[in-house]
């Protein structure tokens, strides 16, 4: 009886609920330390995990964390000793809600699967993979294996081999790691199963800054040797281009992804905007700062660059074929957006063809009518704030 009354405690520990949040630990997977499968810092990677129940036993969404990129060694070193580079600052707990919410009212495609979100700590989109520890730093560069560890925990002792349904998710760093995983994702599951995949905020583009640089690119270009990532970018695009690390943009590397694919994005998306557009470095005199921060506030000769800037990025996006896709207006990084419950489904959600977020991704992912939303170019977009 004793031994009963420690699992129902435990139970109640793992699973407590507030009033509109679900409370999820977090599971740090310390097996995964002798496959080499390890954070920044050597420390064991880790994720939280909700068990599905009544219908949703059998389906899994699997939610990858996002938290950027450094492309250089010493930049890391700063990150390692963060919760983006060690789990040892890893929060014990987790709140999911929006798509990993369990209320019915508030997520009802995905409110009972199996779901799961997987704590970014490796710094490459879950794709590198170099066996030596960096001499000079002593850190590790292991994305790959933490993916491939975290999946195999999973699918081999959690039951989610036998999945009828299953999302591979993610946002920004993560809803580009969730695209460059998507192929291989699917391969884990019955031929007979529904696999998609979602990338939120995560479509990342290979634009040039208001001075013609290439600055994305070039730091991209770092990332990707840094981790030794090229050899896991999708083979069908590293075979056709002359770098290898342009397959990191997840325009070029959708293209050759044959699993289902929803992105969800904004066209103004801040991040990209910040650091792609008009990073620090071409603006020495700081003119555009007060328009990077508010969209209401920048001159019509920006607001005609932030326009043009749409327009390469619904270029890119129109690149990919059939996919689905909820492209706001928005001047913001979606960032956590299909995890908040505001945005995901709520009335502040932003809406195209009267839809949220949650209503085209659920309807995308049954079958019951595709979606391909854009929202009208500022300022005219809805649900902003």
């Amino acid at each position: 009886m004793a031994a009963v009354y420690v699992v129902l405690v435990s139970l109640l520990f793992i699973w407590t609920t507030t009033e509109a949040n679900l409370i999820v630990y977090t599971t740090f997977l310390e097996s995964a330390i002798a496959k080499g499968a390890v954070c920044l810092d050597g420390s064991a990677p880790a994720f939280n995990f909700h068990p599905g129940t009544g219908s949703g036993v059998y389906n899994c969404l699997i939610q990858l964390q996002g938290g950027g990129w450094c492309d250089s060694a010493s930049d890391y070193q700063d990150r390692a000793t963060n919760e983006y580079g060690t789990s040892k600052n890893i929060s014990k707990i987790c709140y999911f809600m929006g798509v990993l919410s369990n209320d019915s009212q508030l997520n009802p495609d995905f409110y009972n699967w199996n779901r799961v979100k997987v704590r970014y700590c490796d710094g490459s989109s879950y794709i590198g993979d170099i066996e030596e520890v960096d001499p000079a730093t002593n850190l590790h560069f292991r994305g790959a294996r933490i993916f491939k560890a975290i999946m195999d925990e999973l699918l081999y002792h959690k039951g989610m081999i036998y999945a009828e349904n299953a999302i591979l998710s993610g946002t920004s760093a993560g809803g580009m790691g969730a695209i460059l995983h998507c192929d291989k994702f699917r391969l884990f599951f019955s031929l007979t199963g529904r696999v998609k995949c979602i990338s939120d905020a995560g479509f990342f583009i290979n634009a040039k800054t208001i001075t013609d640089e290439p600055h994305i690119k070039e730091y991209f270009k770092r990332v990707v040797a840094l981790h030794g990532s090229a050899k896991n970018l999708p083979l069908s695009c590293t075979f056709l281009s002359l770098d290898p690390s342009l397959c990191f943009f997840p325009q070029y590397a959708a293209q050759h992804i044959c699993t289902p694919l929803f992105i969800i994005n904004s066209a103004y998306d801040s991040w990209q905007i910040n650091n792609s557009l008009v990073p620090e470095s071409v603006d020495p005199q700081h003119v555009w700062d007060t328009c990077k921060k508010d969209i209401n506030k920048c001159s019509p000769s920006q607001i005609q660059t932030l326009q043009d800037f749409r327009l390469t990025f619904l270029d890119a996006l129109n690149e990919l074929g059939p996919r689905g896709y909820f492209i706001s207006s928005c001047h913001f990084h979606h960032g956590i957006e299909i995890e908040v419950q505001s945005y995901w489904s709520d009335n502040n959600s932003p809406t195209i063809a009267n839809k949220t977020i949650a209503e085209a991704v659920g309807d995308w992912f049954f079958g019951r009518s595709g979606f391909q939303g854009i929202s009208c170019p500022y300022p005219r977009g809805k649900f902003c704030q």
